[in-house]
This record gives structure tokens, C-alpha cells and sequence, in this order.
């Protein structure tokens, strides 16, 4: 078993739509041949919102890695901050926002759902 040593720092940045934030891809076919899971890293600064919609046949799993938001989950509002994590089942949806001066930054994993 070979194993692939990814530098995150290394990661292109992508900048998403106006008020989405950056997005880098860690893990996913092209980059580094995972076929059975996709890593996000994400940037959000004050302002910024990231809608998490249901992906059918994944569960979603998000870890807050710097900085201090908010996430929406079933109308309700809840504070995040560094060290906090979330977990997503495939129909569930939340929308993430930064608060205060720094950036929110997380790590957003998609996993399918397990195969019988």
C-alpha cells in the first residue's frame, strides 16, 4: 500500500462566488486517486456564508479547524469555534458564517453511504 503525503499549504485555492469564501481540494480522484472520499479545506472571513446542501448517498462531516462562526442546522443557530465538529446525514442541510475579525476556517469531508 502506497501512501501519498499531501501538504494542505500546497493546496490551490479556489475562490468561490462573491461572500462564499476560498475552497482547496485535499482529497478526490484527480488529486491524488481517492475514489471513495472527497477533503475540503474552506475559508469563510465575516460576511461570508457556505451552504451545505444534501448530497443523496454521502454523509457529510465538517471540523472547525481556526476562527469563530455560526451554523444554521434545522432552523436553530448554534456558535462554532475551533475544535468543533458536525456531522451531516445524507438529507440533512446547514448553512455555516464567520463571525468577528478573523477567518473561519474548516475541514469538509463527503463520505458515501456504506454498500451492502
Amino acid at each position: 500500500m502506497a501512501i501519498t503525503h499531501i501538504k494542505t499549504t500546497d493546496c490551490p485555492r479556489k475562490r468561490l462566488g462573491i461572500g462564499e469564501g476560498l475552497v482547496a481540494n485535499v482529497l478526490e480522484e484527480g488529486a491524488c486517486g481517492a475514489r471513495n472520499i472527497i477533503a475540503k479545506l474552506r475559508w469563510l472571513k465575516d460576511d461570508d456564508r457556505f451552504d451545505l446542501v444534501p448530497l443523496p448517498g454521502t454523509h457529510q462531516l465538517v471540523y472547525f479547524k481556526n476562527g469563530e462562526g455560526a451554523i444554521t442546522l434545522e432552523g436553530k443557530t448554534y456558535n462554532v469555534s475551533k475544535g468543533a465538529g458536525i456531522y451531516l446525514a445524507p438529507t440533512e442541510t446547514a448553512y455555516f458564517e464567520a463571525r468577528g475579525d478573523g477567518i473561519l476556517e474548516f475541514f469538509h469531508l463527503i463520505v458515501p453511504e456504506a454498500l451492502d
